[in-house]
């Protein structure tokens, strides 16, 4: 027979078994999108360190979305044309909004959320500016795609000073780790982001998503300014190995690329008209593309008319270097000196012409 000291241990460990499991088994999602027909919908989120898509029915624009998440993230409604991202937390969230039009989507319950429209609101001027600019240059003539450069660019300062203000302001928000998780994706330099990590709360850094950002900046780490570049093989077009200790001596751009990755190949001519400029002065290229199918990758080469050097193992974004530096978005590239060192990265459209204008004119 069991002794009243052990009937409530067991009770207690029921208990907090069953409030871990509330904890993390609390996530439901309802939604309404007028209009929607289709029988079904994916939502994509993570699982831990995997990506993961659910798949649920709806009934006359009507769904309901469970999920064990352990803390806040970004979900992804995914449409036949189009997709939903809103920030997902424990609690009961509802989605309302009319079919093909992701502006009139409402989303309540979520407080992530709610920090994320009013900080969006704070940043409205600039992205009113931006909507108002060209969104194709390839008509405009020389001195009119310098000044979209300049406006471009100062619309991208003024952005990120204030994610900076609202990192500095919110230490342990999960608003501010996703922001410093996204400036470390797409081509930022390594000091940068580390600044704002430091600026982030213990509580902060301790979650998943938190965690998963100090193992981001121990890669981007390799990149950061002054770092030596790796001594990297890989094949050319044809099939012969590369050794980029072959070009020591010279300035060069290592740039990571793709046929099938639009911004790159608008980005071409503009690598094209630099290494004309200076390819007698010090300075070359050397592609480094993330495709996977070599008649593609080849087809882009002779197509946008690219001297240089060009490089893959055809391994996509598993590239054994952009993955070495953690290159997660593309186009990107970094700018070694003659002795190999890293001076800067992610030069592009006027940005490159000026550096290289500095160093070599």
């Amino acid at each position: 027979m069991i002794n009243q000291e052990i009937k409530s241990a067991i009770i207690l460990l029921v208990f907090c078994i069953m409030q871990l499991s509330l904890r993390s088994q609390n996530t439901i999602v309802t939604g309404y999108i007028k209009g929607f027909t289709s029988r079904q919908l994916e939502i994509g989120y993570h699982a831990g360190e995997k990506s993961k898509t659910d798949t649920v029915r709806v009934v006359k624009g009507k769904f309901t979305w469970k999920a064990n998440l352990a803390e806040p993230q970004q979900v992804y409604l995914v449409f036949p044309n189009m997709y939903y991202p809103f920030f997902a937390q424990s609690g009961h969230i509802q989605i309302t909004g009319i079919a093909d039009s992701s502006e009139s989507f409402v989303v309540t319950g979520s407080k992530v959320q709610d920090e994320y429209i009013e900080f969006q609101k704070s940043l409205k001027d600039l992205t009113d500016q931006e909507a108002l600019l060209p969104q194709d240059n390839r008509e405009m003539r020389e001195e009119e795609k310098k000044a979209l450069d300049v406006k471009l660019n100062e619309i991208e300062e003024a952005r990120r000073k204030r994610e900076d203000q609202y990192i500095a302001v919110h230490p342990t928000s999960f608003l501010s780790v996703h922001l410093i998780t996204e400036r470390a994706s797409y081509g930022t330099d390594y000091a940068d982001v580390k600044k704002l990590y430091d600026r982030l709360g213990v509580t902060a850094k301790q979650t998943m998503s938190g965690k998963a950002l100090a193992k981001r900046l121990d890669v981007l780490k390799r990149s950061a300014i002054g770092n030596q570049m790796i001594d990297f093989r890989q094949k050319d077009t044809t099939g012969s190995d590369v050794h980029f200790a072959n070009f020591k001596g010279k300035y060069v751009l290592v740039d990571f690329w793709a046929s099938w990755c639009g911004p790159c190949r608008a980005e071409n001519p503009n690598v094209l008209k630099a290494y004309n400029k200076y390819k007698d002065k010090n300075f070359t290229v050397v592609g480094i593309s993330l495709d996977d199918k070599g008649d593609n990758w080849k087809k882009a080469i002779r197509d946008d008319n690219m001297p240089w050097a060009q490089l893959s193992d055809l391994r996509g974004f598993n590239n054994e270097v952009s993955s070495y530096y953690g290159i997660e978005g593309i186009p990107s590239n970094l700018l070694v000196d003659p002795t190999g060192k890293i001076i800067a990265r992610d030069l592009r459209g006027e940005k490159l012409q000026q550096k290289l204008g500095e160093l070599l004119n």
